[in-house]
Order: structure tokens, then C-alpha cells, then sequence
């Protein structure tokens, strides 16, 4: 923006130029107590009314694709874990579908139903941990910690399915690292039950909450044209009216034999983005619970020896098992030279891998289409001529995850 620009009279505002003054310029971040991410917003005010600002990013960056080149397919997947601590499933999901398309397999039903509930338990901790923060930067402090403690439940379930809590590592190329434990279906309904339990008290605090409204309301609208043409994807889209989800829309694992609804807004407005997150919660819930009811018997992994490490048992008393493990382990696994593309429904919006292969045991090039990076794009045109607090709120309902955003 000119200088010109900056010292227009703002609506309700003495104009800088009959000041004689200058715009006052602010940095929030890189590390600040109420953005949840690292991430660096310089701003030019004219009193509390924002005139200019510029959004930027990569004070996180890690290395994620040049890390996955480095490695083998199966190694990379641990990677995947830290690019949405939040989810991480889903990440986790989202890789490994890719790397299987380039082998043209697919996992066989049970597989693919226990990934479906393993990412929806993942997307409930995701908004949980985004419904929660952003009402504690708001100063709500207890609604934020009920929801980390609806959080805490599907971290269980993370961890009865996986052994680990946060970065998990449980899906496989060509299936999982381990089936269900007996009595997961209970627990998981158990679980449920308790996190809607806490999150109704949630609900009750803030939804009709005056202070908590005026804070949403009217606050970083963005009309559905210009998220689309920022290339914004998920919740943020869905509070403008666009009912975009590609577990509908490109249907992968078994979301087309689940029924549920896509949540959207009308204004676009962070109040209409913390509803829609609200809904998705439950919806999540109902493909849950419809999963499990439909939970087949059989296999959770391809048998394939070029992908999947042979049984252990089979491993020490076999030859063929032997060399297979060998292989795979010192050569990795070689899917044929080719190119790919696959992207999953995110807790955000569109989280996609795009993979080369020259035929070897690593990627040649390995890229992520994260949706943190897209949608923090349009975060300056969100704020501008709003008031410096608008910030926060716009910012927590992007729910910017650094690892993400930054890989």
C-alpha cells in the first residue's frame, strides 16, 4: 500500500495526514503469545485499525520433502507425523495413499475402514485443539481446557491403536502397523461418549456467548470468490457457502459407503468458521460410528511381499520370508517410474502428496500440498481495515499450524 494510502481517513477516524503523523508500525511474532504458530505479521495502524499488512511465513521450516528424498518410501512416514501434530493420522493416511497409487494396490477393507476411523479420531483432535487455543486467546481459559481434556480421550484411542499418543506412525505402505486391540469398538464408543460429553459444556459456554460472538461475528470475512482464488481449502472455505470436501467430493478409503453431512456457512466470517468446526465434530462422530458397526474381519494389510514385511515367525523359519525382508529392508521398496498425485480431506482443508518415482527405492521428488500454507495466504486481506484484536481470532480460526505450513 503508498504512503497515500496509508494516511487515507479510515471510516470513524481522524486521517493521519490531519495529524501531520505517520502510521505506526507493529510486529506480532515471530513467536507470540496469542498467534498459535510461528509466524511473523507486520502491521501499519493508524490507531487500532490496521491500514497495511503483510503475512510472513517459514520460521518453522524443517526440510519435510527434502527429508522424504533422502529416505525410502517407509521412512518417510514418520515425517509425516510433524507436519499436523494435530492430526497426524490423517498425514500419515494421505502419504501412504500416494505411495500406493504409484503401486496400483489397494488395502484390503479392513484396512481401509480402521483408517477411516483412525483419521476421524485424528480430525476430532485437530478441532478440539483449534476450538480450544482459539478460545483461550481470547482469554476463555476454560473452555480451553475441557477441550483438552475431549482431546486427551482421542489421544487414547491413538494410543490403544498405535501405542503412541501424538506423532504415531501407524499406517503403513499397503496397510497398518498393527490391528485394532479386542475391545477397541467399546473404548471408542466409550470415548466418544465422554469427549461430546465435555464438549457440550464447551458448547454452552461459548456458542451464545455475547463477549465470545462479538469477538467472531463480522470479524475476517472473506468472500468464497477470493478463498477460492487464494486456493483456500476446508473449514475456512465450507463458513463461505462452498460445500467443498473431498471425502465427498474424490471419495478415498470408504467415506463413499458412510453417510454424513458437509457443514457450511453463510457469511464467512470466523463465527460461521467456528460453527462449522462444531458440526464437523459431530459428523466425525457419526462416520465413527457407522465404521464401526461396519468393521469387516480379514486382513489389514496387502500381501505383497515389495511393500509389507513378511510375520516375524514366518521370517525365522523360511527362506523365501528371509530374502524378502532382506530386500525390502536394504533395497526398499521400488514401485515402477511414474508420477502421482493424491490428496485427503485434512482437518484444514486439501492435504495432498505429489510423488515422482524414477523406479528406485526412494522418491525422486516428493511434494506436499499442505492446506496451513494456503489458507494463511489470505490472512492479510482477512484483517485489512479491521482492528488490531480482529488479528487473533482471524488467525486461530485459520488454525495456521506451523510444521504444516512451513514443512
Amino acid at each position: 500500500m503508498s504512503d497515500t494510502d496509508a494516511g487515507s481517513k479510515a471510516p470513524g477516524t481522524v486521517g493521519l495526514d490531519e495529524l501531520h503523523g505517520e502510521p505506526l508500525e507493529l510486529q506480532m511474532g515471530p513467536s507470540h503469545p496469542a498467534t498459535h504458530g510461528t509466524v511473523r505479521i507486520s502491521l501499519k495502524l493508524h490507531g487500532e485499525r490496521i491500514l497495511w499488512s503483510d503475512v510472513q511465513v517459514g520460521y518453522l521450516h524443517r526440510g519435510f520433502e527434502k527429508e522424504c528424498e533422502a529416505g525410502e518410501y517407509a521412512q518417510a512416514i514418520p515425517y509425516t507425523d510433524r507436519l499436523n501434530y494435530a492430526s497426524p493420522i490423517i498425514n500419515n493416511v494421505g502419504y501412504c495413499l500416494a505411495v500406493e497409487k504409484l503401486f496400483g494396490v489397494e488395502v484390503p477393507p479392513r484396512g481401509q475402514y480402521l483408517r477411516t476411523i483412525a483419521s476421524e479420531i485424528s480430525r476430532l483432535s485437530d478441532h478440539f485443539t483449534c476450538l480450544g487455543a482459539g478460545a483461550m486467546e481470547l482469554a476463555a481459559m476454560t473452555p480451553f481446557l475441557y477441550c483438552m481434556q475431549a482431546r486427551e480421550h482421542m489421544w487414547d484411542l491413538h494410543e490403544a491403536l498405535c501405542g503412541a499418543r501424538v506423532t504415531t506412525n501407524y499406517v503403513r505402505i499397503g496397510g497398518l502397523q498393527s490391528d485394532a486391540p479386542e475391545g477397541f469398538a467399546a473404548l471408542c464408543r466409550e470415548k466418544l461418549a465422554a469427549a461430546l460429553a465435555i464438549f457440550a459444556d464447551v458448547e454452552r459456554m461459548l456458542t451464545e456467548n455475547p463477549i465470545f460472538r462479538d469477538r467472531l461475528e463480522g470479524t475476517g470475512i472473506a468472500s468464497a470468490e477470493t478463498l477460492i482464488a487464494y486456493g483456500v481449502t476446508g473449514p475456512l472455505l465450507r463458513a463461505a457457502g462452498v460445500p467443498l470436501d473431498l471425502r465427498r467430493t474424490q471419495p478415498y478409503l470408504v467415506y463413499d459407503q458412510l453417510d454424513f453431512d458437509v457443514p457450511i456457512g453463510k457469511t464467512g466470517d470466523n463465527y460461521d468458521r467456528y460453527l462449522v468446526r462444531v458440526e464437523e465434530i459431530r459428523q466425525s462422530v457419526r462416520i465413527i460410528e457407522q465404521a464401526l458397526a461396519a468393521l469387516p474381519d480379514g486382513p489389514i494389510d496387502v500381501d505383497d511381499p515389495r511393500l509389507r514385511l513378511p510375520p516375524k515367525g514366518r521370517v525365522f523359519n523360511r527362506m523365501e520370508e528371509l530374502i524378502d525382508q532382506f530386500k525390502l529392508v536394504t533395497e526398499g521398496a521400488r514401485p515402477p517410474a511414474g508420477e502421482v498425485y493424491q490428496a485427503v480431506e485434512g482437518a484444514n482443508g486439501e492435504l495432498g502428496f505429489y510423488i515422482v518415482s524414477n523406479g528406485s527405492g526412494r522418491p525422486w521428488k516428493c511434494r506436499c500440498r499442505s492446506p496451513s500454507f494456503s489458507n494463511t495466504q489470505v490472512l492479510g486481506e482477512m484483517v485489512q481495515g479491521a482492528l488490531l484484536a480482529d488479528v487473533v481470532p482471524t488467525f486461530d480460526m485459520i488454525n495456521m499450524i506451523g510444521g504444516e505450513c512451513d514443512r
